[in-house]
């Protein structure tokens, strides 16, 4: 796989300059940016970006300690991601009511598993499926408000103190804040119950009901402040029978949200995939054998592999552009 690269992640009040501060700081240690992407929502800013630490000329600490007091200085909050601090594979799971992700998730992560992973913590906006994680030494935090309100400041707290690397949405029923989005920015994975960009939100089997597709799916994407329109990872599609109900399109969906979401899990605990300009790719030196990523092979194998019309030329096709 291509060098890892080290994550740095600003986050505070917009002010000017904040840019060219942090990012002279690290020119003034020989440290190349390979990548920057900066966001204001509800007023807090956010600044994500990847850099090459190889050829630094300082030391890990001294990093760490030089962005620490500027951001003191500027009052924001700078944090900083090594390749090996993500060698933990510590994850939260964040779950409401619905139980079939959350399970699948922790027969992967046991010792028999496919997930090299630990399950940090489980977290929720309603105490639902306590008993489903009580038996287990996985600690189970409640932070709803008895009304499924949940208090995303504790939540912060508890990734914080369990050091999460991962934050997994297993059928979670609520809008993440920027609070949290921007702190783990590509680091919350999300199933949506449909074929994204098709029916984002709320109830989206009923709207697939009642727009009466044929062919319907789910999506495993990274979380963005846009509601359902983070970076796609994986996609799972399956046939929807005529005059189908909701509970038995739903019953298809349910096993490949489980499916769609630990592929994806696993993609990003292999970093086998990078996002860009919105869109996420396998990199350098992964095996797209490795991976099943949409359609099965079997259906693969059924697609057409060339147009109808041997002459036909994509550059004159009206509405396709020659790129």
């Amino acid at each position: 796989m291509t060098t890892e690269l080290t994550e740095i992640t600003v986050i505070g009040g917009d002010k000017t300059g904040l840019i060219a501060r942090v990012t002279t700081l690290l020119f003034e240690r020989d440290i190349n940016i390979e990548d920057l992407d900066q966001a204001v929502r509800d007023g807090l800013f956010r600044m994500s970006m990847r850099v090459d630490t190889g050829e630094m000329s300082c030391e890990r600490d001294e990093l760490r300690e030089a962005l620490s007091e500027l951001g003191r200085e500027l009052g924001v909050e700078i944090q900083v991601r090594f390749p090996s601090d993500r060698e933990t594979r510590r994850i939260a799971v964040c779950v409401t009511k619905e139980s079939h992700c959350l399970e699948a998730l922790m027969e992967a992560a046991s010792a028999d598993g496919e997930l090299d992973v630990e399950i940090s913590a489980v977290i929720s906006n309603r105490g639902t499926l306590r008993d489903v994680v009580e038996p287990t030494d996985i600690p189970f935090y409640d932070i709803g408000d008895g009304k499924g309100s949940p208090d995303e400041d504790r939540m912060l707290d508890i990734l914080a103190e369990h050091d999460v690397d991962l934050i997994v949405l297993a059928r979670y029923m609520r809008i993440l804040g920027p609070k949290i989005v921007f702190r783990y920015e590509d680091r919350i994975i999300n199933i949506h119950p449909s074929l994204l960009p098709s029916f984002p939100g709320a109830a989206a089997y009923r709207q697939a009901k009642e727009e009466g597709v044929r062919i319907a799916g789910v999506t495993a994407h990274y979380v963005t402040t846009d509601l359902d329109q983070g970076p796609i990872i994986t996609q799972r599609a399956f046939d929807v029978p005529d005059d189908a109900l909701i509970d038995e399109i739903k019953a298809r969906g349910q096993p490949l949200e489980a499916e769609a979401l630990l592929e994806a899990v696993e993609l990003h605990l292999d970093d086998a995939v990078a996002v860009h300009r919105g869109r996420t790719s396998l990199r350098d030196g992964a095996d797209p054998d490795d991976y099943q990523l949409g359609l099965s092979s079997t259906a693969q194998d059924a697609n057409p592999t060339e147009p109808v019309d041997d002459d036909l030329d994509l550059s004159e096709t009206p509405g396709i552009a020659d790129d």
